[in-house]
């Protein structure tokens, strides 16, 4: 117990002075020596260098070997710009999708890729008492359900072959499709078709219509309708494909002003 504890702390610090050197480039100072982080910092030049070395590799950092200083990487710009795609989205689609929801009175979620996953980053309560839903933070195989294969479908074949060699494909539920052909097949008719229709493929008793939201020839998210089975009409199929697809245009069109 004593031993975790003192893990634990260890990690805090860890990450705490690794934010207090990535914090000590300014917009006044944005290169800085070896010896100017240690002044601004605090930090031990022996732990510093450590650190250092660290994120140069992680590319958070860039060292100019002739002037033997550091600045900012580009992975934080990578990071930087996820974050105002994210936002930009969801302050963009929140209306749309609240109007989705006074449509259908269905539960109505976003999700993104979160490296392997899918991750719902915003969800909008059913009216009716019987509700099927994501949860936000809730997290999924990109190839089970109707919002993960969504965005899987979208993006370029090679990363979609590179993500099927790493992941063991098992069942979520007895709908689950874990037959690498099958699911192929079925992510090439939602591209075709621009959208997913679902039944119990991770959550038993839903079923869901989802389509991904493109920006720049990339996935930047998926929305998705979510009914209980019990209350599903088929009679209903084609106003719910025509209103996720009306919300998806509309918000690709706003994203990509």
């Amino acid at each position: 117990m004593e031993q975790q504890k003192f893990e634990k702390m260890y990690l805090m610090q860890t990450v705490q002075k690794t934010i207090v050197i990535l914090r000590a480039f300014t917009k006044e100072q944005p290169k800085l020596s070896l010896t100017e982080l240690n002044k601004k910092t605090g930090i031990g030049l022996s732990s510093l260098q450590r650190f250092v070395a660290t994120l140069v590799y992680e590319g958070f950092l860039i060292r100019d070997d002739r002037t033997k200083q550091y600045q900012l990487g580009l992975s934080l710009i990578h990071l930087g710009k996820l974050v105002e795609e994210e936002s930009s989205i969801i302050t963009i689609a929140q209306p749309i999708l609240q109007q989705l929801n006074k449509a259908t009175k269905e539960s109505i979620s976003m999700s993104i890729i979160d490296g392997n996953e899918r991750r719902c980053i915003m969800n909008i309560e059913s009216s009716y008492a019987l509700s099927a839903r994501n949860h936000v933070g809730d997290t999924s195989p990109l190839y089970a359900g109707a919002s993960a294969k969504s965005l899987l479908a979208f993006l370029p074949q090679e990363e979609i072959d590179q993500y099927l060699d790493e992941v063991a494909m098992e069942h979520v539920t007895e709908n689950t499709v874990v037959d690498r052909e099958q699911l192929l097949e079925q992510l090439q008719e939602i591209r075709k078709q621009q959208y997913v229709f679902t039944r119990a493929e991770r959550i038993i008793g839903a079923c869901s219509f989802s389509t991904a939201i493109i920006s720049n020839g990339r996935p930047v998210a998926s929305i998705a309708i979510i009914i209980p089975e019990a209350r599903f009409d088929e009679e209903q199929f084609d106003e719910l494909r025509e209103l996720i697809l009306h919300a998806k245009f509309d918000i690709e069109k706003q994203l990509n002003k």
